[in-house]
Protein backbone atom coordinates (compact mmCIF):
# COMPACT_ATOMS: atom_id res chain seq x y z
CA UNK A 1 0.00 0.00 0.00
CA UNK A 2 1.65 3.76 -0.90
CA UNK A 3 1.17 6.27 0.84
CA UNK A 4 -1.28 8.23 -0.94
CA UNK A 5 -3.61 4.93 -0.86
CA UNK A 6 -3.17 5.27 3.03
CA UNK A 7 -3.90 8.57 3.11
CA UNK A 8 -7.10 8.30 0.77
CA UNK A 9 -8.00 5.70 3.23
CA UNK A 10 -7.46 7.80 6.49
CA UNK A 11 -9.70 10.43 4.76
CA UNK A 12 -12.43 8.30 3.97
CA UNK A 13 -12.47 6.75 7.30
CA UNK A 14 -11.99 2.79 5.63
CA UNK A 15 -8.12 2.89 7.85
CA UNK A 16 -8.78 -0.27 10.17
CA UNK A 17 -6.66 1.36 13.31
CA UNK A 18 -5.18 -0.75 16.08
CA UNK A 19 -4.08 0.95 19.49
CA UNK A 20 -1.38 -1.19 21.66
CA UNK A 21 -2.00 -0.75 25.43
CA UNK A 22 -5.25 0.39 26.73
CA UNK A 23 -3.95 2.63 29.64
CA UNK A 24 -4.73 6.40 30.71
CA UNK A 25 -3.66 7.06 27.18
CA UNK A 26 -4.49 4.22 24.71
CA UNK A 27 -8.14 3.52 25.45
CA UNK A 28 -9.41 7.12 25.13
CA UNK A 29 -7.20 7.59 22.34
CA UNK A 30 -8.97 4.20 20.93
CA UNK A 31 -12.51 5.12 21.87
CA UNK A 32 -12.13 8.60 20.09
CA UNK A 33 -11.46 7.09 17.30
CA UNK A 34 -14.12 4.69 17.39
CA UNK A 35 -16.35 7.28 17.81
CA UNK A 36 -14.89 9.20 14.51
CA UNK A 37 -15.88 6.09 12.54
CA UNK A 38 -13.04 4.37 12.45
CA UNK A 39 -13.63 0.35 13.47
CA UNK A 40 -10.79 -0.01 16.34
CA UNK A 41 -9.14 -3.22 17.36
CA UNK A 42 -7.65 -2.66 21.20
CA UNK A 43 -4.65 -4.75 21.90
CA UNK A 44 -3.47 -5.49 25.92
CA UNK A 45 -1.58 -8.10 27.47
CA UNK A 46 -4.09 -7.57 30.40
CA UNK A 47 -7.11 -10.27 30.14
CA UNK A 48 -9.01 -8.73 32.42
CA UNK A 49 -8.64 -5.40 31.49
CA UNK A 50 -9.63 -6.28 27.94
CA UNK A 51 -12.64 -7.98 29.15
CA UNK A 52 -14.18 -5.17 30.76
CA UNK A 53 -13.90 -2.70 28.03
CA UNK A 54 -15.70 -5.45 25.69
CA UNK A 55 -18.39 -5.41 28.03
CA UNK A 56 -18.04 -1.88 27.35
CA UNK A 57 -16.47 -1.08 31.30
CA UNK A 58 -13.92 1.70 31.93
CA UNK A 59 -11.07 0.08 33.63
CA UNK A 60 -10.17 3.56 34.72
CA UNK A 61 -11.58 5.00 37.59
CA UNK A 62 -11.27 8.56 39.06
CA UNK A 63 -13.14 11.37 38.14
CA UNK A 64 -12.89 11.45 33.80
CA UNK A 65 -15.62 13.50 32.03
CA UNK A 66 -17.33 11.46 29.22
CA UNK A 67 -15.12 8.60 29.03
CA UNK A 68 -17.56 6.26 30.49
CA UNK A 69 -20.15 7.13 28.36
CA UNK A 70 -17.84 7.31 25.43
CA UNK A 71 -16.18 3.35 25.95
CA UNK A 72 -19.95 2.27 26.36
CA UNK A 73 -21.09 4.17 23.04
CA UNK A 74 -18.21 2.79 20.93
CA UNK A 75 -18.03 -0.98 22.51
CA UNK A 76 -22.28 -0.84 21.88
CA UNK A 77 -21.91 0.05 18.20
CA UNK A 78 -19.24 -2.20 17.24
CA UNK A 79 -16.43 0.16 16.47
CA UNK A 80 -14.29 -0.71 19.28
CA UNK A 81 -13.00 -4.47 20.05
CA UNK A 82 -10.32 -5.19 22.63
CA UNK A 83 -8.08 -8.23 22.60
CA UNK A 84 -4.98 -9.86 23.50
CA UNK A 85 -3.90 -11.63 20.12
CA UNK A 86 -2.10 -10.07 17.95
CA UNK A 87 -3.48 -12.13 15.03
CA UNK A 88 -5.88 -9.79 15.03
CA UNK A 89 -3.91 -6.90 13.42
CA UNK A 90 -2.92 -8.55 10.50
CA UNK A 91 -5.60 -6.17 8.28
CA UNK A 92 -4.70 -3.11 10.20
CA UNK A 93 -3.74 0.41 8.35
CA UNK A 94 -2.50 2.53 11.29
CA UNK A 95 -1.17 1.02 14.31
CA UNK A 96 -0.73 3.29 17.05
CA UNK A 97 1.64 2.00 19.98
CA UNK A 98 0.74 3.14 23.78
CA UNK A 99 2.84 0.94 26.31
CA UNK A 100 4.59 2.27 29.25
CA UNK A 101 8.31 3.22 28.66
CA UNK A 102 10.30 3.64 32.61
CA UNK A 103 13.34 3.83 33.77
CA UNK A 104 15.06 1.67 35.80
CA UNK A 105 16.85 2.47 39.39
CA UNK A 106 19.83 3.94 37.52
CA UNK A 107 17.63 6.04 35.33
CA UNK A 108 18.30 4.19 32.71
CA UNK A 109 14.88 3.67 29.33
CA UNK A 110 13.85 0.17 30.27
CA UNK A 111 11.94 -0.48 27.35
CA UNK A 112 10.39 -4.37 28.03
CA UNK A 113 6.94 -3.50 27.14
CA UNK A 114 8.18 -1.44 23.94
CA UNK A 115 9.88 -3.88 22.39
CA UNK A 116 7.51 -6.89 23.23
CA UNK A 117 5.31 -4.95 21.14
CA UNK A 118 6.87 -4.21 18.38
CA UNK A 119 8.59 -7.94 17.90
CA UNK A 120 4.91 -9.19 18.43
CA UNK A 121 3.29 -6.54 15.80
CA UNK A 122 6.11 -7.31 13.66
CA UNK A 123 4.78 -11.18 13.13
CA UNK A 124 1.61 -9.73 12.05
CA UNK A 125 2.20 -6.08 10.34
CA UNK A 126 0.31 -5.49 6.61
CA UNK A 127 2.94 -4.17 4.39
CA UNK A 128 2.12 -0.52 3.88
CA UNK A 129 0.75 0.08 7.13
CA UNK A 130 1.59 3.33 9.65
CA UNK A 131 2.89 2.45 12.81
CA UNK A 132 2.99 5.36 15.45
CA UNK A 133 4.45 5.53 18.59
CA UNK A 134 2.73 7.90 21.39
CA UNK A 135 4.29 6.72 24.04
CA UNK A 136 6.82 9.32 25.67
CA UNK A 137 10.58 8.36 24.32
CA UNK A 138 14.23 8.94 25.31
CA UNK A 139 15.13 11.40 21.90
CA UNK A 140 17.22 8.73 19.17
CA UNK A 141 14.64 5.84 20.40
CA UNK A 142 12.82 5.83 16.86
CA UNK A 143 16.29 5.67 15.12
CA UNK A 144 18.16 3.24 17.52
CA UNK A 145 15.25 1.30 19.18
CA UNK A 146 12.26 1.46 17.60
CA UNK A 147 13.06 1.27 13.58
CA UNK A 148 15.73 -1.40 14.05
CA UNK A 149 13.07 -3.85 15.48
CA UNK A 150 10.86 -3.15 12.86
CA UNK A 151 12.98 -3.68 10.30
CA UNK A 152 14.61 -6.76 11.61
CA UNK A 153 11.52 -9.08 11.91
CA UNK A 154 9.62 -7.56 9.00
CA UNK A 155 12.06 -7.77 6.61
CA UNK A 156 11.21 -4.57 5.00
CA UNK A 157 12.40 -1.49 5.19
CA UNK A 158 11.12 1.98 6.38
CA UNK A 159 9.24 4.08 3.93
CA UNK A 160 8.91 0.94 1.22
CA UNK A 161 7.40 -2.04 3.38
CA UNK A 162 5.53 0.19 6.00
CA UNK A 163 5.84 3.67 7.74
CA UNK A 164 6.66 4.92 10.87
CA UNK A 165 6.55 7.66 12.81
CA UNK A 166 6.45 9.66 16.84
CA UNK A 167 3.28 11.58 18.18
CA UNK A 168 3.96 11.71 21.68
CA UNK A 169 0.56 11.99 23.45
CA UNK A 170 0.14 14.75 25.86
CA UNK A 171 -2.69 13.72 28.62
CA UNK A 172 -2.90 13.89 32.27
CA UNK A 173 -6.01 12.10 34.12
CA UNK A 174 -8.79 13.33 34.92
CA UNK A 175 -8.71 15.77 31.66
CA UNK A 176 -7.90 12.85 28.99
CA UNK A 177 -10.56 13.33 27.05
CA UNK A 178 -10.34 17.03 27.10
CA UNK A 179 -6.64 17.12 26.75
CA UNK A 180 -6.82 15.04 23.28
CA UNK A 181 -8.54 16.73 21.74
CA UNK A 182 -7.98 20.03 22.89
CA UNK A 183 -3.42 19.92 23.17
CA UNK A 184 -1.66 20.50 20.43
CA UNK A 185 0.69 17.95 18.91
CA UNK A 186 3.88 17.35 17.43
CA UNK A 187 3.54 14.65 14.46
CA UNK A 188 7.49 13.59 13.63
CA UNK A 189 7.10 11.01 10.70
CA UNK A 190 9.92 9.28 8.70
CA UNK A 191 9.67 11.65 5.76
CA UNK A 192 7.28 14.80 5.31
CA UNK A 193 4.80 12.57 3.72
CA UNK A 194 4.30 10.23 6.61
CA UNK A 195 3.89 13.23 8.94
CA UNK A 196 1.24 14.31 6.53
CA UNK A 197 -0.71 11.54 6.15
CA UNK A 198 -0.14 11.44 10.73
CA UNK A 199 -1.37 14.92 10.42
CA UNK A 200 -4.31 13.64 8.47
CA UNK A 201 -5.29 11.07 10.70
CA UNK A 202 -4.71 12.69 13.99
CA UNK A 203 -6.96 15.74 12.52
CA UNK A 204 -9.88 12.88 13.59
CA UNK A 205 -9.55 13.97 16.94
CA UNK A 206 -7.38 16.86 17.60
CA UNK A 207 -8.93 20.13 17.67
CA UNK A 208 -5.48 22.11 18.00
CA UNK A 209 -2.19 22.54 16.15
CA UNK A 210 -0.94 19.21 14.14
CA UNK A 211 2.81 20.19 13.80
CA UNK A 212 4.73 18.33 11.52
CA UNK A 213 8.56 17.30 12.12
CA UNK A 214 11.15 14.54 12.13
CA UNK A 215 11.20 11.91 15.04
CA UNK A 216 14.48 13.66 16.89
CA UNK A 217 11.98 16.65 17.20
CA UNK A 218 8.90 15.04 18.24
CA UNK A 219 11.11 13.18 21.05
CA UNK A 220 13.05 15.98 22.68
CA UNK A 221 9.34 18.66 22.01
CA UNK A 222 7.99 15.81 24.58
CA UNK A 223 10.52 15.13 26.71
CA UNK A 224 11.66 18.55 26.62
CA UNK A 225 8.39 20.03 28.48
CA UNK A 226 7.85 17.71 31.06
CA UNK A 227 11.62 18.47 32.20
CA UNK A 228 10.87 22.15 32.08
CA UNK A 229 7.41 21.26 34.42
CA UNK A 230 9.69 19.30 36.65
CA UNK A 231 12.61 22.02 36.90
CA UNK A 232 10.12 24.92 37.10
CA UNK A 233 8.24 22.74 40.33
CA UNK A 234 11.51 21.97 41.77
CA UNK A 235 11.89 25.51 42.01
CA UNK A 236 9.13 25.86 44.05
CA UNK A 237 9.73 23.42 46.09
CA UNK A 238 12.78 24.97 47.36
CA UNK A 239 11.88 28.01 47.44
CA UNK A 240 9.16 26.41 50.29
CA UNK A 241 11.57 25.18 52.26
CA UNK A 242 13.40 28.16 52.34
CA UNK A 243 10.39 30.39 53.42
CA UNK A 244 9.87 27.61 56.21
CA UNK A 245 13.24 28.15 57.41
CA UNK A 246 13.07 32.00 57.15
CA UNK A 247 9.58 31.86 58.49
CA UNK A 248 7.75 33.00 55.66
CA UNK A 249 4.44 32.14 53.50
CA UNK A 250 5.76 30.45 50.58
CA UNK A 251 1.98 30.55 49.60
CA UNK A 252 1.87 34.49 50.04
CA UNK A 253 5.34 34.69 48.33
CA UNK A 254 4.41 33.12 45.34
CA UNK A 255 1.20 35.56 45.29
CA UNK A 256 3.14 38.53 45.02
CA UNK A 257 5.59 37.34 42.79
CA UNK A 258 3.20 36.18 40.11
CA UNK A 259 1.93 40.00 39.80
CA UNK A 260 5.21 40.92 38.50
CA UNK A 261 4.60 40.75 34.30
CA UNK A 262 6.20 37.42 33.63
CA UNK A 263 7.04 36.14 36.51
CA UNK A 264 5.24 32.27 37.17
CA UNK A 265 5.76 30.24 39.80
CA UNK A 266 4.45 26.81 40.04
CA UNK A 267 2.56 24.97 43.03
CA UNK A 268 5.17 23.76 45.63
CA UNK A 269 3.92 20.21 46.80
CA UNK A 270 4.31 16.93 49.11
CA UNK A 271 5.77 15.50 45.67
CA UNK A 272 5.56 14.78 42.12
CA UNK A 273 4.77 11.67 40.61
CA UNK A 274 3.20 9.98 37.57
CA UNK A 275 4.27 8.01 34.76
CA UNK A 276 5.95 10.85 33.24
CA UNK A 277 7.43 13.53 34.93
CA UNK A 278 9.78 12.02 37.67
CA UNK A 279 10.78 9.61 34.14
CA UNK A 280 11.00 11.92 31.58
CA UNK A 281 13.68 14.22 32.63
CA UNK A 282 15.84 11.18 32.86
CA UNK A 283 14.90 9.96 29.25
CA UNK A 284 16.27 13.60 28.15
CA UNK A 285 19.51 13.40 30.26
CA UNK A 286 20.35 9.61 29.09
CA UNK A 287 19.66 10.67 25.70
CA UNK A 288 23.06 12.79 25.95
CA UNK A 289 25.15 9.84 27.82
CA UNK A 290 28.98 9.23 26.42
CA UNK A 291 28.18 12.34 24.58
CA UNK A 292 30.14 15.90 25.42
CA UNK A 293 27.08 17.64 27.60
CA UNK A 294 27.32 18.17 31.22
CA UNK A 295 23.70 17.56 32.65
CA UNK A 296 23.42 18.84 35.82
CA UNK A 297 20.45 20.96 36.14
CA UNK A 298 17.79 18.14 35.58
CA UNK A 299 19.77 15.42 38.03
CA UNK A 300 19.30 18.36 40.79
CA UNK A 301 16.28 18.94 40.43
CA UNK A 302 14.95 15.34 40.21
CA UNK A 303 16.53 15.31 43.30
CA UNK A 304 14.70 18.03 45.11
CA UNK A 305 11.36 16.74 43.57
CA UNK A 306 12.13 13.43 45.27
CA UNK A 307 12.91 14.29 48.19
CA UNK A 308 9.86 16.08 49.57
CA UNK A 309 7.84 13.26 50.63
CA UNK A 310 10.67 12.75 53.37
CA UNK A 311 10.56 16.39 53.49
CA UNK A 312 6.39 15.79 54.65
CA UNK A 313 7.42 13.50 57.28
CA UNK A 314 10.09 16.25 58.88
CA UNK A 315 6.88 18.56 58.85
CA UNK A 316 5.36 15.76 60.99
CA UNK A 317 8.55 15.12 63.12
CA UNK A 318 8.57 19.02 64.09
CA UNK A 319 5.23 18.48 65.86
CA UNK A 320 5.81 14.63 66.68
CA UNK A 321 9.55 13.66 67.75
CA UNK A 322 9.04 9.90 67.87
CA UNK A 323 7.19 8.18 65.52
CA UNK A 324 7.98 4.42 66.25
CA UNK A 325 4.71 2.69 67.02
CA UNK A 326 2.85 6.17 65.84
CA UNK A 327 -0.68 5.54 63.29
CA UNK A 328 -0.53 8.05 60.41
CA UNK A 329 -3.59 8.39 58.84
CA UNK A 330 -2.46 9.51 55.29
CA UNK A 331 -4.71 11.39 53.22
CA UNK A 332 -4.40 10.76 49.56
CA UNK A 333 -2.57 7.63 47.76
CA UNK A 334 -3.02 8.34 44.13
CA UNK A 335 -0.62 10.51 42.54
CA UNK A 336 -3.27 13.26 41.16
CA UNK A 337 -6.13 14.88 42.78
CA UNK A 338 -9.85 13.23 41.71
CA UNK A 339 -7.99 10.39 40.29
CA UNK A 340 -7.07 6.93 40.79
CA UNK A 341 -3.73 6.87 39.08
CA UNK A 342 -1.20 5.64 41.75
CA UNK A 343 2.23 5.55 39.71
CA UNK A 344 5.11 6.32 41.20
CA UNK A 345 2.58 8.15 43.52
CA UNK A 346 4.78 10.35 46.72
CA UNK A 347 2.15 8.59 49.15
CA UNK A 348 4.27 5.28 48.52
CA UNK A 349 7.68 6.98 49.52
CA UNK A 350 6.08 8.53 52.37
CA UNK A 351 4.87 5.47 53.73
CA UNK A 352 8.49 3.68 53.35
CA UNK A 353 9.68 7.10 55.09
CA UNK A 354 7.32 6.54 57.66
CA UNK A 355 7.49 3.00 58.17
CA UNK A 356 11.60 3.44 58.49
CA UNK A 357 10.58 5.51 61.54
CA UNK A 358 8.76 2.10 62.70
CA UNK A 359 5.50 4.21 62.31
CA UNK A 360 2.41 3.03 60.24
CA UNK A 361 0.45 4.36 57.50
CA UNK A 362 -3.32 4.23 57.73
CA UNK A 363 -4.36 5.18 54.10
CA UNK A 364 -7.33 6.90 52.85
CA UNK A 365 -8.27 7.41 49.39
CA UNK A 366 -11.88 7.62 47.80
CA UNK A 367 -10.53 6.41 44.09
CA UNK A 368 -8.20 3.69 45.24
CA UNK A 369 -10.53 0.65 45.79
CA UNK A 370 -7.84 -0.83 48.44
CA UNK A 371 -8.08 2.22 50.50
CA UNK A 372 -11.32 3.52 50.34
CA UNK A 373 -14.02 3.36 53.27
CA UNK A 374 -15.18 6.24 55.76
CA UNK A 375 -12.60 8.70 56.73
CA UNK A 376 -13.40 9.11 60.35
CA UNK A 377 -13.23 5.25 61.12
CA UNK A 378 -9.79 5.41 59.73
CA UNK A 379 -8.80 8.04 61.84
CA UNK A 380 -9.59 6.51 64.92
CA UNK A 381 -6.69 6.26 67.42
CA UNK A 382 -4.35 7.62 64.57
CA UNK A 383 -1.72 9.60 66.25
CA UNK A 384 -1.81 12.40 63.27
CA UNK A 385 -3.06 13.40 59.81
CA UNK A 386 -1.10 13.96 56.74
CA UNK A 387 -2.67 15.44 53.37
CA UNK A 388 -0.71 13.47 50.54
CA UNK A 389 -3.23 14.14 47.70
CA UNK A 390 -5.68 17.20 47.24
CA UNK A 391 -8.69 15.09 46.38
CA UNK A 392 -11.87 17.35 46.20
CA UNK A 393 -13.48 15.56 49.08
CA UNK A 394 -10.91 16.45 51.33
CA UNK A 395 -11.47 20.24 50.95
CA UNK A 396 -15.11 19.87 53.10
CA UNK A 397 -13.43 17.99 55.60
CA UNK A 398 -15.36 17.76 58.94
CA UNK A 399 -12.40 19.07 60.98
CA UNK A 400 -14.26 19.03 64.25
CA UNK A 401 -15.17 15.30 63.57
CA UNK A 402 -10.89 14.66 62.33
CA UNK A 403 -10.01 15.89 65.64
CA UNK A 404 -12.06 14.16 67.93
CA UNK A 405 -10.84 11.02 66.06
CA UNK A 406 -7.00 11.35 66.26
CA UNK A 407 -5.00 11.21 69.26
CA UNK A 408 -3.44 14.11 68.43
CA UNK A 409 -4.82 17.34 66.92
CA UNK A 410 -2.13 17.69 64.24
CA UNK A 411 -2.58 18.18 60.46
CA UNK A 412 -0.15 18.27 57.83
CA UNK A 413 -1.10 20.00 54.65
CA UNK A 414 1.38 18.90 51.61
CA UNK A 415 -0.99 20.85 49.06
CA UNK A 416 -2.66 24.09 50.93
CA UNK A 417 -6.04 23.10 50.19
CA UNK A 418 -7.30 24.24 53.58
CA UNK A 419 -7.60 28.09 55.49
CA UNK A 420 -5.33 28.15 58.43
CA UNK A 421 -7.97 29.68 60.55
CA UNK A 422 -10.92 27.89 59.53
CA UNK A 423 -8.86 25.02 60.67
CA UNK A 424 -7.33 26.53 64.36
CA UNK A 425 -11.01 27.26 64.61
CA UNK A 426 -12.11 23.55 65.07
CA UNK A 427 -8.92 22.81 67.65
CA UNK A 428 -6.47 21.61 64.87
CA UNK A 429 -2.83 22.22 64.34
CA UNK A 430 -2.30 22.75 61.17
CA UNK A 431 1.42 22.49 59.43
CA UNK A 432 1.24 23.34 56.05
CA UNK A 433 4.19 23.03 53.48
CA UNK A 434 6.29 25.92 53.00
CA UNK A 435 4.43 28.02 55.70
CA UNK A 436 6.31 28.62 59.03
CA UNK A 437 4.97 32.32 59.54
CA UNK A 438 3.17 33.66 62.68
Amino acid sequence: MSQIELQKKIEDHSARLAVIGLGYVGLPVAALFAQRGFNVTGVDVKAERVDRINQGISPIEGDEPGLSELIAGVVKSCKLHATTDYDELKDVDVVLVDVETPVNHAHIPEYEALRAALKSLSAVLKEGALVVIESTIMPGTMQNVVLPILEKNTERKVGQGFYLGNCPERVMPGKLLKNLNSMSRVVGGDSPDTAAAMRALYGNIVAADLDTADWITAELVKTVENTYRDVQIAFANETAMICEALGADVWRVRELVRKSPGREMLLPGAGVGGHCIPKDPWLLASSVKGLDVRVRLIPAARDINSFMPSHMLDLLKGRIKDLNGKRILLLGYAYLEDSDDTRDAPSQYFIKALEAEGGQAVVHDPYVAEFAGDLYEKAKDCDAAVLITAHSQYKSLDFAKLKAALKTPVLVDGRNLWDKMEVSKAGLDLVRLGDFSM
